[in-house]
Order: C-alpha cells, then structure tokens, then sequence
C-alpha cells in the first residue's frame, strides 16, 4: 500500500495534492527546535526536496526539544543539517534532502533558491527579515514561528495576496526588547504544537489548499491554554518592502558580523566574505593551544588558555566560541587562534 494512502484519503489532498507535494521544493532556515519538528512531518508527508540550512552543531541542551537529535550527536558535536538529514533518509528516503551547514545572511540566501516555501526555524528576527525580503523580491511564500517561554506564535505570509512581515512589523525589535531562551527558557511541548502549525500551513501551500482565510497571527500561551488570532489585514500602503521594493535586509553590503546563541554561551564570528579554510593544517597548528578534534565538516579546538573555552571553526570561516557571551571577546579570541 503507498505509504501516502492514509493522507490520501483526505478529501482535500487526494492524488494531485500528493502529487503537488511530492514535485515541490522547500528551504527550511534553521533545523533547530521548530525546524527539526516541522523536517521530520514535511519528510513524512512526502515533500519533494527539502533544503535544510543551520549554521550551528547539535548541544545536549538540544535534546530536550529537538526530536531529530540522539546523545551520539550531542556527543560528537556533529553539525545540525548533517545530522538531520541522516536521520530524514531513514525516515523516508524518496525525498531529496539537500543539509547547508552555513548561516543564512544577504550574501547566500538568494543562491538557495528557488524553492516553491521558506520556513523559518530560526532564532532570530534579524534572519526573519532578510528571509521576509528574499520572499518577496521572488514572490516565494514563507511561514514564521517563534517559541520562547511557554509562548508561541505562528503566521503563514503570502506575498503579493497579504501583508508582509514588514507591514505588520515595520522595525525589528532593538537589542534587549525580546525575551530570549537564554532568560526565560523554553517549553518542549511548545514547539511541537507551533512546529504542527507551521508543517499544516506549509502542506495545505504546497498542495495546492492554501485560502485568503489562512492569514492572520496565531498567539498561544500553552501554559494557560490561551489561544488567539490576531487579524493582520491587508498589505500596508507604503511599506518599505513589499510595496516601495526597497530590500534593507537583503541588500545590505557584507560585513563580518557576530551573533550571540540562545541557550549556548557562546557567540557565532562570522568573516566578511566566505573563505575556505584548510581543517587539517589548521588542526595541527592549534594542537599547541589544547585538544583537537576534527571530521569532514568541523575543527573543535578546547583551548587551554581561557580555560573553559572551545573554538568550532567551520570550512567557511565560521566560528562558534563556546565560553563566553562577548561578541569583543569572541572576535579578539578568532583573531588570535584563527587569523580570520
């Protein structure tokens, strides 16, 4: 029996459902929490090609949310597109999924696609920006969801039909505004429920059952069991993106940028312009600072000096520095034991 049958029989699915969901493509931003539980139903359902792109490696504290992790990836620190994807082929290994250990930013996102959706597993509203700006510039839909807390929200967004991020949100918030998981943590039932949300939307989209009734914000307190919609009504006159086609986020010029990680102290350096950095020569000159260990994807170095420091130096010129939330302190340590 095709293993479709039982979505099959779903009387707005049948066969050209599947069928529109089995030729579509998907570029699913971030496989942490959200972006792991939403992979593994896209997967099940039978999506066509999924991209999956996260910058970061697999942590122990992932493990309490993050259903595509086991304790051997947290233990060999294994990149989280890699280990996703590993996991997605035994899952259903018709689908083509495509793992980028990279970290979006305006000088990539634009070579990932096209796709036919974006979804947004990420962790930060700076990327929930860019991805807005890529999205509409091609007129690609994407689905945002954020969970802190025992809070989350959900909103599907069609560009050309409704608002934009940007109508409804025009500024990101400044630094310090949002609660983070670093401060308030973050609930693991949670992310199942809004990770649901978005794969529904991304299902009903990708076959072909997507209505002008699907917009709207969806808030949840999943403490209190507070469900609410909050309309966002229609494209906002004036909007810097999806009306004036002024692209801030994705035009940017590059710049080496850092990014502290929720939950992880530790800061992501990431240099100008992407460069290809020799693991292996690089291991072997690191062996006087601490213990190295390395794979075809990653160099983890634990420095002896800070103590309590761990540098994991991607082939791009990524650099996660475990050990401190200082983005000065972060860049200073890159500096000294990268050169980049």
């Amino acid at each position: 029996m095709d293993r479709y049958h039982r979505q099959m029989l779903l009387p707005f699915m049948g066969g050209a459902g599947q069928a529109r969901l089995s030729a579509s493509r998907v570029l699913l931003v971030g496989c942490g929490a959200l972006g792991s539980v939403v992979a593994e139903q896209l997967v099940r359902a039978g999506v066509g090609h999924l991209t999956l792109v996260d910058r970061d490696v697999v942590e122990w504290t992932n493990l309490q949310r993050q259903v595509l992790f086991d304790e051997s990836d947290a233990r060999d620190g294994v990149p989280k597109a890699i280990a996703a994807a590993r996991r997605l082929a035994a899952v259903n290994s018709s689908v083509k999924v495509d793992p980028q250990v990279t970290d979006v930013h305006a000088g990539n996102i634009e070579s990932l696609l096209p796709v036919d959706l974006i979804i947004d597993g990420t962790d930060n509203a700076e990327t929930r920006y860019l991805i807005n700006d890529a999205a509409v510039k091609h007129g690609i839909p994407w689905i945002y969801g954020a969970c802190v807390g025992t809070d989350g929200r959900m909103m599907t967004i069609r560009t050309g039909i409704g608002p934009c991020l940007q109508c409804i949100f025009p500024q990101p918030p400044g630094v310090g505004e949002l609660q983070t998981c670093d401060t308030v943590g973050v609930f693991g039932p949670a992310i199942a429920v809004v990770a649901g949300y978005q794969a529904a939307a991304a299902i009903k989209i990708l076959s072909g059952n997507a209505t002008v009734t699907d917009g709207g914000l969806l808030t949840i307190d999943f403490w209190k069991n507070r469900h609410r919609t909050i309309e966002t009504g229609e494209r906002r006159a004036g909007c810097v993106c999806c009306d004036q086609r002024d692209f801030e986020f994705l035009n940017r010029p590059a710049e080496a940028s850092t990014a502290t990680l929720c939950g992880r102290n530790s800061v992501q350096v990431r240099p100008a312009t992407p460069t290809q950095i020799d693991l292996q020569k690089l291991a072997d000159r690191l062996r006087a600072s601490g213990m190295v260990e390395s794979s075809a994807f990653l160099l983890r170095s634990r420095l002896n000096e800070p103590a309590g420091t761990v540098l994991t130096i991607f082939p791009d010129g990524r650099c996660i520095v475990q050990g401190t939330n200082d983005p000065a302190r972060a860049r200073s340590l890159v500096s000294q034991y990268v050169g980049t």
